[in-house]
């Protein structure tokens, strides 16, 4: 059966009961139908002196281009806690039309463990993608339209740095020739990873929202003076834009426990975590929040850490890494695996050899959760024909590892009852004193913390920087953007930034090609040679498949 007929098979309950179960009261709930409603902000105000819950990073090893159902264990675990009678919510990121349409083909979990109604959740959702959208290609205009009448703030064309965004992948966006008075060439980053998208994550309510859109870097005048979205008189029509777009999105999982999605992934280009304002909220109304983060450790959970537990003050309780055995056999060379192809015998079957070899990876990544003072749990998401013995040998490496637990997951096929000795794990885990603590300060230069990263988080030997980087770097040193953190942009499929490098590589060096100044988030974006800001569809995209029944009207094809 596949996910759709799974997700049509559940008989969801009505939006406004999930929501009076987690405490919120009517008037805080703004309806989109009856499976999925906006939580207005009013609620985070009332709930201001609630305890917190127990807030629980979900993250991973490096993934197959398949993924390892990160989502799928996120919500196994959250519907296993409530089952065991602790109330819990689940907050997750918002798919992308861009990978949905392209590889991945959905981002709502799977089998028995997904956010429902999933046809939703991974198309339009209650619109958010689109007003980030509309909102930044707003500045967008705003920008090639002050050239058209005068320029007065005298920018300079060749050093305009605001590209345009667009929800779906599409490489031939990556570079484009604008015609007409003022020929230059303009870019295309994918919504999600583009920087409005970022602010929205980041941003702790209305005022800070409007604060960080004014701030946002548009370019340099001919002076080199920087020029912002508040001079081009753009911020207040860009935050009216986004004022709906800021109340996270509540739905519930295939067993009906509370799950808020809000914002966007893209974990390997921006800082790829759910919004602050649903964890805040989330962790005000439930004794558990599991919230996800992009890729793997070295990805979403070291931005998590480094960037969204800074603006937002939540430490967390503990984090769990999710594993496959294909995964780890993958990255002991078991064999390739390309998408739409049958998956390698050396991946699916017994191979003790190449798990051996694979298991570098996860210890690697045990090591960058603890680093930062978090205890870990190790989840093995484990498949139907997965050998016993291979899946309690990865436990028994885990453990020693340095992970506090190491449970067997199977979410996918049994829902929230195949996460149950995962939850006892995460709660014996959140029992433990978590030192939380930065790798890097905020006083440390840009290369400083460039270098902290690479050298402690993906294990390579040093840094290099093309010429461009090195002038950014100095630009946003001399802007005194020296204080923020940093957001690398690099591949997932490898803990260093070249994805044929598997398992646990050293001795490399990391080619950093250019540095972003994201003003208004609040953060640079430090972009690895190889890396494209705006994605493209594979030879097969996934959209080929998914059409519109013309009998029933429903959607089909998606997963």
């Amino acid at each position: 059966m596949s996910d759709a007929n799974r997700s049509a098979s559940v008989a969801p309950r009505p939006i406004s009961r999930v929501a009076e179960e987690l405490g919120l009261l009517e008037k805080e709930i703004i309806p989109y139908g009856r499976l999925k409603a906006k939580v207005s902000l009013a609620a985070l105000e009332r709930l201001a002196d609630r305890p917190r819950g127990r807030y629980v990073l979900v993250t991973a090893i490096n993934p197959t281009p398949l993924g390892e159902g990160k989502t799928t264990t996120a919500i196994g675990l959250a519907m296993a806690l409530c089952r065991s009678g602790h109330r819990s919510v689940v907050t997750l990121r918002q798919p992308s039309l861009g990978p949905m349409f392209g590889i991945k083909g959905g981002g709502t979990g799977g089998g028995q463990a997904q956010v429902l109604p999933m046809e939703d959740v991974n198309l339009h959702l209650t619109g958010d993608a689109h007003a980030v959208a509309a909102s930044h290609n707003l500045l967008s205009a705003f920008v090639d339209n002050h050239f058209f009448h005068g320029n007065a703030l005298e920018l300079d064309p060749a050093r305009v740095v605001w590209p345009r965004a667009m929800g779906v992948s599409d490489r031939a966006l990556r570079q484009v020739r604008a015609e007409g008075p003022l020929q230059r060439t303009l870019q295309f980053v994918i919504t999600e990873a583009s920087e409005v998208m970022a602010i929205l994550a980041l941003a702790s309510g209305p005022a800070d929202l409007r604060l960080r859109l004014g701030r946002i870097l548009v370019g340099f005048a001919r002076d080199g003076r920087p020029v912002r979205a508040e001079e081009l008189k753009c911020a207040g029509a860009m935050a009216a834009l986004l004022k709906d777009a800021l109340c996270p999105n509540l739905l519930q999982t295939s067993e009906g426990t509370p799950a808020l999605v809000h914002t966007g992934p893209f974990g390997n280009i921006a800082h790829g975590t759910s919004s602050i304002l649903a964890d805040q909220i989330a962790l005000r109304c439930a004794e558990y929040v599991l919230t996800e983060a992009g890729f793997g450790s070295e990805l979403g959970a070291e931005k998590f850490f480094h960037i969204k537990c800074r603006v937002s003050g939540l430490r967390p309780d503990a984090a769990v890494i999710v594993a496959t055995l294909r995964a780890l056999k993958l990255h002991g060379g078991g064999g390739a695996l390309k998408v739409g192809a049958p998956l390698p015998v050396g991946l699916t079957g017994p191979n003790r050899e190449a798990l051996t070899k694979g298991l570098a990876n996860l210890e690697h990544h045990i090591a960058n959760v603890t680093a930062f003072g978090v205890p870990v749990v190790v989840a093995i998401n484990a498949f139907r024909d997965d050998p016993k013995e291979e899946l309690q040998y990865v436990q028994e490496r885990a453990l020693a590892a340095g992970a506090v637990a190491a449970a067997i997951a199977t979410a996918w096929t049994e829902g929230g009852a195949g996460a149950h000795e995962l939850a006892q794990a995460v709660r014996s885990a959140c029992a433990r004193p978590s030192t939380y603590t930065p790798l890097y300060q905020d006083s440390a230069s840009i290369k400083e913390k460039i270098d902290t990263i690479v050298r402690r988080v993906y294990g390579a030997a040093g840094v290099v920087y093309d010429a461009q980087a090195e002038s950014q770097i100095e630009t946003a040193t001399r802007l005194g953007f020296g204080q923020v953190p940093i957001c690398m942009a690099k591949t997932p499929l490898s803990l260093s930034h070249d994805p044929t490098l598997k398992g646990r590589p050293s001795g490399f060096t990391v080619p950093i090609k250019e540095l972003r100044i994201l003003a208004g988030a609040g953060f640079l974006t430090a972009v690895c040679s190889g890396i494209q800001l705006m994605p493209g569809l594979p030879k097969r995209p996934v959209g080929e498949r998914i059409d519109l029944d013309p009998e029933t009207g429903q959607i089909v094809g998606l997963s």
